[in-house]
């Protein structure tokens, strides 16, 4: 069975009430109840995570290798500043997706790079929570699949 570690970042836990005409209306509850239905389907099991703090999520990170197939993670604001994040990620070895409800190349400027998308095997952006669920399916996919020699995510 597979396993994979889905991490929310931080200010997610306001989905549904931050910022609806960019995020849209859809809770965090939801998709993480969409998420365990599509993992179940197929023979997956998720470990579902959601903090603010930036220690908390490299912590996790670093404690994936041997335990998860894949990681599945929104760093959400943390996407753009954290070195932390994207070490840890690399660090672990673990294969990531990234995923964004919103278009991040479509808003400010400043979002548009991403310091986690390097490390990761793919990236997922602009779909709302559909981002997940196509997410979800990269990283099972990925997980099933040895990682290629000198290949990073």
């Amino acid at each position: 069975m597979k396993k994979i570690l889905v991490i929310h970042g931080p200010n997610l836990q306001l989905l549904g009430e931050r910022q609806p005409s960019i995020y849209g209306r859809t809770d965090l509850a939801s998709i993480d109840r969409d998420l365990k239905r599509l993992a179940a389907a197929r023979g997956a099991t998720l470990t579902i995570m959601q903090s603010n703090h930036e220690g908390e999520i490299v912590e996790r990170i670093g404690s994936a290798k041997g335990r998860y197939d894949a990681l599945l993670i929104n760093p959400a604001a943390y996407t753009h500043t954290s070195v932390a994040i994207r070490d840890a990620i690399e660090a672990a070895g673990v294969p990531a997706v990234e995923v964004h409800l919103s278009n991040i190349y479509a808003r400010e400027a400043f979002r548009h790079q991403s310091l986690i998308a390097p490390v990761c095997r793919g990236q997922v952006c602009g779909f709302g929570p559909a981002s997940y669920r196509l997410g979800l399916q990269a990283a099972l996919t990925l997980g099933a699949r040895p990682r290629k020699p000198g290949r990073k995510g």
